[in-house]
C-alpha cells in the first residue's frame, strides 16, 4: 500500500529524529530531504573551492544520486549554511523535486522530512506533521550535536545561525517553509523524544486507519 507521511519544521526541532523513529516503527522507508540540499551544498563548495555558485549548484542537483547522500561531512556547520543557501535557489529545488516524489511514490510506505514536504513535494500526503520547538531549545540541541562532532562553536553563534536559517527558509520565494493548513502541529519544546514519537505515532495510526477504510470500501 502506498502511504506517505510528510514531516516539516525548522532545524533542530526534532523532525528528523521523529521521522526516523516512526519510519522504523511502521516499517516505512525514510528520506531526510535536507540531506539532498546538504549534498548539493557540499559538492558545490568542493567544486568552487569554498565558494558557492548558483548555476553550478543547479547542475549538481540535476546529477545527484543516492550515493551522494552517504558522503562524509554533510552535517558540518559550513555545509549546513551552504545547504540553506542552495535551498533558496529555484533551479536547485526544481531539479530535486522528481527525486523526492519518486521516493514518496514507492510501495510499502514512505516518511519524508524537510521544509516543504506537505506544501510542495507531497501535498496529498496521508499524514502531515509540522514540528516546532523554541529557539533556545533548538539551539541547545544543535550545540550539543556540533560539540560532539568537535566543532568550535558557542550557544550564541548557534542561536544566531538558526534564526538566520529560519529567516531564509521562511522568506525565500521558492517553496518557503510554512505549516500546511491540514498539518498537525507538534511542539517538542517540553517533550522528551519518546513522548514526541508517541504523539506522532498516534497521528499516523489514525491516518492509516482512514487510508485502510478507503481501500476496503
Amino acid at each position: 500500500m502506498k502511504f506517505v507521511v510528510a514531516i516539516d519544521g525548522p532545524a533542530a526541532a526534532g523532525k528528523g529524529t521523529i521521522a526516523k523513529a516512526v519510519a522504523a516503527r511502521f516499517g516505512f522507508a525514510h528520506l531526510d530531504t535536507g540531506l539532498l540540499y546538504r549534498a548539493v551544498g557540499k559538492k558545490a563548495l568542493d567544486r568552487g573551492h569554498g565558494m558557492l555558485d548558483g548555476g553550478v549548484a543547479a547542475l549538481i542537483a540535476g546529477e545527484l544520486t543516492a550515493a551522494d547522500l552517504e558522503a562524509e561531512g554533510l552535517r558540518g556547520a559550513m555545509v549546513t549554511r551552504a545547504a540553506s543557501k542552495v535551498a533558496a535557489i529555484p533551479e536547485v529545488r526544481q531539479a530535486l523535486l522528481d527525486f523526492q516524489r519518486r521516493f514518496a511514490a514507492r510501495a510499502g510506505g514512505a516518511v519524508l522530512d524537510g521544509r516543504d514536504i506537505a506544501t510542495v513535494i507531497c501535498p496529498q500526503a496521508d499524514a502531515k506533521l509540522f514540528v516546532i520547538a523554541s529557539d533556545q531549545t533548538r539551539a541547545r540541541r544543535r550545540l550539543s550535536e556540533l560539540l560532539k562532532r568537535g566543532e568550535d562553536v558557542t550557544f550564541d553563534q548557534v542561536l544566531a545561525d538558526l534564526r538566520s536559517r529560519d529567516a531564509r527558509d521562511a522568506g525565500r520565494d521558492a517553496a518557503p517553509m510554512r505549516q500546511a493548513e491540514d498539518s498537525h502541529l507538534l511542539d517538542t519544546t517540553e517533550l522528551a523524544i519518546d513522548a514526541a514519537v508517541d504523539k506522532a505515532t498516534r497521528i499516523i495510526e489514525q491516518a492509516l486507519d482512514r487510508a485502510r477504510k478507503r481501500i476496503s470500501g
